[in-house]
């Protein structure tokens, strides 16, 4: 049962890679009951919540965000103030091959939510609904410039037309609804928790083991990286001080193409450039990423507290042990 005296915050996809850090930042930056939804797909796990799991303030439920029974169930028993909406499929890889998951996780699930909300938000004053995307709905950026909030969605991929179609789902019960709705858009994320298929533990671990280090194409498609903590921090700025129907993007501190990023992780790891190996690029692969974070500065006071290569040492020291037990 929800505790009357705190602020109740839903969590979705709680136990996943950028999900667990947030959850870590609500227990240790707010007073808020935590109540985590999450269908403990093979991205997510409990073990990446095991910092908080024995606060009292920790509740988890189990389940899938596209059941409309149980996300009915959960607003009712508990009229959250805020909702972090994480929980998505988002591996481009895995899209390409099996899209079906993406629909039913990134559109349908972000349509059951909102409609909960949309049902039960006035019950708590204040409320907030928060999407959290990423800046791949803006598709591949020709030249120099970058990606503000008003720029064009043009997806090139299964995954990121599901989020922009969430997105748009979201943009709309705002105006429809007047539902009190905030969306943020962010760069590649990593850090420790990292699901192995993503690239930069993928990189790690191949190093680690001297075996070859698949490189797409010709390596130079370019990526701006932000770390997971600076990430959540954002969030939880645009949770708290964002405008309902304002869009905010979130970054990093440096892109680089992904053959100098592979280049990055050797060097930090003492591990030669010859196990790069290349191999056929995916398909629909963008060129490259980029987006101006000038709004979450100047509206919610984002600023990037972790720099890239202190980022970058953290995330293989934690990964050089978690590979030594696997």
């Amino acid at each position: 049962m929800p505790d009357a005296e705190r602020i109740p915050i839903l969590v979705t996809g709680g136990a996943g890679f950028i999900g667990s850090h947030f959850c870590e930042k609500v227990i240790e930056e707010t007073d808020w009951d935590l109540w985590i939804l999450d269908k403990l797909t093979y991205a997510g796990s409990l073990d990446s919540l095991a910092s908080i799991k024995d606060s009292p303030r920790f509740h988890f439920v189990r389940g899938d965000i596209a059941s409309a029974d149980l996300v009915d169930r959960l607003f009712r028993e508990c009229p959250f103030q805020f909702v972090a909406h994480l929980a998505a499929e988002s591996h481009v890889d895995r899209s390409i091959v099996a899209p079906d998951d993406f629909i039913q996780s990134n559109i349908v699930g972000t349509f059951r939510l909102l409609e909960a909300f949309r049902r039960h938000y006035k019950e708590r004053p204040g409320s907030r609904f928060l999407q959290v995307s990423t800046d791949e709905v803006y598709g591949s950026i020709e030249g120099s410039g970058s990606a503000d909030e008003t720029a064009n969605l043009l997806p090139n991929s299964p995954y990121s037309a599901s989020k922009a179609a969430g997105d748009l789902l979201v943009r709309s019960y705002h105006r429809t609804y007047g539902l009190p709705l905030v969306l943020t858009r962010a760069s590649n994320n990593f850090g420790p928790r990292q699901h192995p298929e993503k690239m930069i533990p993928t990189v790690i671990r191949c190093a680690l083991r001297d075996q070859p280090i698949p490189v797409y194409g010709d390596g130079r498609n370019i990526r701006d990286w932000v770390y997971v903590t600076d990430h959540v921090g954002g969030i939880l700025a645009a949770l708290k001080e964002g405008s309902p129907g304002e869009i905010y993007n979130i970054g990093g501190t440096e892109d680089m193409d992904n053959l100098t990023l592979v280049g990055r992780i050797l060097d930090t790891l003492r591990k030669p450039r010859s196990l790069i190996s290349f191999v056929e690029d995916r398909p629909g692969h963008d060129r490259r990423y980029a987006i101006t974070t000038a709004k979450a500065r100047r509206d919610l006071g984002y600023r990037p507290a972790v720099g890239f290569e202190e980022g970058l040492r953290r995330t293989c020291e934690w990964y050089r042990r978690y590979f030594q037990t696997r």
